[in-house]
């Protein structure tokens, strides 16, 4: 054969693929390599449904945590529950129960009646207008009320620093109380919707209630409730 020859044999002898040689070299046949890669995908979803587990876990413990956080809160208006008071009524007496003054002081509410008799005027919020006109109305005549043998305090759902800067600044001469959570307030039927009506409450020494006005206008209340316990006074 001339050389001529051998070269066209060469150019038209069918070539051998680089696949074919990868999988002699390996000992593999590509139907051999399929099962292997499907085996590895598998491993891998497996390790990804492992992987989500503890989110899963996270979120169902985050959506507990959040379940037991309602549970607690549907769970406090139980323990006001037992705070509250039945309704004070005229003929009922001051129940026992601690209010901060206005020096953040605990005070014992049965305990304001056992020397004198009280007036307990109700504000809706300290230092403003009306509620200011209504309490220095006390303050002016607070010795005509001292002079009948009656204590004069402010109640309200304000804090006792609220209290106490209104006390200073519009030189109240009597004690405030500070009702938070309208406890007091809501069982003398001054409470509702979240809020406080002006009013006057007279409690004879000892405790009962004998007079009440609800509502009542802010300049009025100091006079109708001094007028009341005079009238009771020329009685006796």
């Amino acid at each position: 054969m001339s050389s001529t020859d051998a070269l066209a044999d060469a150019a038209t002898a069918p070539r051998r693929s680089s696949r074919s040689s990868v999988v002699q070299s390996t000992g593999k046949s590509e139907a051999d390599a399929a099962p292997t890669a499907k085996k590895r995908k598998a491993a891998a979803a497996a390790a990804g449904d492992d992987s989500d587990k503890p989110a899963k876990g996270k979120k169902k413990a985050k959506a507990d945590a959040v379940e037991a956080e309602g549970e607690a809160e549907a769970g406090e208006p139980a323990e006001e529950e037992e705070g509250k008071l039945g309704p004070i009524d005229i003929g009922d007496s001051l129940p026992s129960l601690t209010l901060k003054n206005e020096k953040d002081e605990d005070v014992d509410v049965s305990s304001l009646t056992a020397d004198k008799g009280l007036v307990l005027f109700l504000v809706p919020k300290a230092d403003t207008p009306g509620c200011t006109t209504q309490a220095c109305g006390f303050r002016d005549i607070y010795p005509d009320f001292t002079g009948l043998e009656y204590n004069v305090y402010c109640l309200s759902a304000d804090t006792p620093a609220a209290q106490s800067k209104w006390q200073t600044k519009k030189e109240l001469p009597y004690p405030l109380l500070s009702d938070r959570k309208r406890v007091l307030i809501t069982a003398l039927g001054a409470g509702e919707g979240g809020k406080t009506k002006r009013s006057h409450f007279i409690f004879e020494k000892g405790g009962k209630l004998i007079d009440k006005k609800i509502p009542v206008k802010a300049g009025d209340s100091p006079k109708i409730a001094l007028e009341f316990i005079k009238a009771q006074a020329s009685t006796e």
